[in-house]
């Protein structure tokens, strides 16, 4: 018995304009807090490496709700979950904004990371209430809002911040979260499940998030003024390596894994998963570690910018990572995917070594942000785009669901790695880190992305042998 399937004459505009509004919220929700982050710093009294946590943890959640977001909203109805983690990610903007103290900041971030199943869930609605040409438009365009967001967001995060308080810079955004989702579920028709014999992979979500969670609360303890004790140090690292192997069992033996590890197997995908995990990695520490320098008091050796500032700052490298997602597609194409790779890795680790003695002036800072985030963005995207092709029709989902998940581990993990450096280079007076932190950062970020050319050797002599 065929799924009926919801008329697209019954879609009215205001539904389809609130996905719309909604992604553009979304999108400015979860980039406020990179300009605000030294703001929160001080306004919390905590180091860069519990900063890094703040946006850290909704990375975290977002790479384990990634792979089975589309899955969930499938089995279930694409409006139904779209409504609830809205609901979820409401929640968390409601907590970011009333927080009094770091663990409730956390504990928002964390609730506020299921929005990155939003996109896909828009996706499944657009697709199931449009037609195939109109659908495909709409879906660009609600990606379009989404990026634009991001840069509302990073835009004015200062002006709110310093106008209002910095509790603003959550709340509104979840204010049109809220109203655009309320009018989501009035308004937009259901789509009915799609029967599927497939499960949700529910332990491996919990073990990859706890492996996540533990492996960066870890490293900021471990790095933190005081440090543990080795035997805890030893201790820590072997519940992140348990936790670790229990999610590689579980993916293992599930019979829908979250992510399916059997892929690796595949020398082309886990040559795609290693490139990946070292460029975002790279891009991560960049990401942490721009901002910090601006915020840096002017007396010294920064720039004493404010939130406003920063943002202003950080908003050219904003577009040129939106603009490399179109680039890297095409570059892929024409020149091949590990040409981009190299090319970009070679700006990356060229830029980063020379900001190591030349970070004296604004534009210096700027100009590397944009370097750095065009590559990055040009070379992940080709990444994603050349593992399409190279996969199996069948197969695409679980890799480039894999990819996805490797690029948020990859970003989070290079900005805690950032703030890890800044942390063990800070002033025993003032707690502040010291110039040299901010050198030996950049170079060491510069040396992460070099790692590409090496492994693009290593893997170049084994293709031809």
């Amino acid at each position: 018995m065929a799924t009926a399937v919801v008329s697209p004459a019954r879609t009215g505009r205001l539904p389809l304009g609130a996905l719309g509004i909604l992604a553009l919220a979304l999108g400015a929700l979860q980039s406020v807090v990179e300009p605000a982050l030294p703001l929160l710093q001080r306004e919390l009294g905590v180091s860069p490496g519990e900063g890094a946590l703040i946006g850290n943890s909704l990375l975290v959640t977002g790479a384990v709700v990634a792979p089975v977001a589309g899955k969930i909203g499938d089995r279930y109805g694409g409006k139904r979950v779209l409504v609830l983690l809205m609901a979820v990610v409401s929640a968390g903007g409601l907590s970011a904004a009333l927080a009094p103290n770091l663990p409730v900041l956390l504990l928002g971030q964390v609730l506020q990371g299921v929005m990155v199943g939003a996109l896909p869930l828009t996706f499944i609605l657009m697709r199931k209430h449009l037609p195939a040409g109109t659908s495909q438009t709409a879906i660009g365009l609600v990606v379009a809002l989404f990026t634009g967001g991001g840069m509302v967001g990073i835009l004015f995060a200062g002006p709110i911040a310093q106008g209002l308080s910095w509790h603003w810079m959550f709340a509104l955004p979840t204010i049109a979260i809220v109203a655009a989702t309320s009018v989501v579920a009035l308004l937009l028709p259901h789509d009915p499940p799609v029967p599927s014999d497939d499960g949700i992979d529910w332990p491996g979500v919990l073990l990859l998030s706890g492996t996540l969670l533990v492996f960066m609360i870890g490293l900021v303890t471990v790095t933190g003024t005081g440090g543990l004790p080795p035997l805890s140090t030893g201790a820590l690292a072997v519940v992140v390596a348990a936790l670790a192997c229990g999610w590689v069992v579980v993916e293992r033996r599930a019979a829908s894994p979250m992510v399916d590890l059997r892929m690796l197997a595949k020398p082309g995908m886990w040559h795609s998963v290693v490139f990946t995990f070292v460029i975002t990695t790279a891009s991560g520490m960049v990401l942490f570690l721009l901002p910090q320098l601006f915020a840096v008091s002017a007396d010294g050796y920064g720039f004493g910018a404010g939130t406003t500032d920063i943002g202003l700052f950080l908003l050219p490298g904003a577009v040129a990572g939106a603009l490399s997602d179109a680039v890297g597609g095409i570059a892929a194409r024409r020149f091949g995917p590990r040409a981009v790779v190299v090319a970009g890795t070679v700006v990356t680790a060229a830029t980063m070594i020379a900001l190591a003695s030349l970070h004296s002036a604004e534009w210096q800072l700027v100009l590397a942000k944009v370097l750095t985030a065009f590559a990055a963005g040009v070379g992940t995207t080709a990444l994603l785009a050349g593992t399409a092709n190279a996969i199996g029709t069948k197969d695409i989902g679980i890799a480039t669901s894999l990819l996805v998940v490797t690029r948020v581990i990859g970003v989070a993990l290079g900005a805690q790695i950032a703030a890890a450096i800044l942390d063990a280079g800070a002033a025993s007076v003032t707690g502040l880190p010291s110039e040299s932190a901010f050198v030996t950062g950049f170079t060491v970020t510069g040396l992460v992305a070099a790692l590409s050319l090496l492994f693009v050797h290593i893997t170049k002599k084994g293709n031809q042998a």
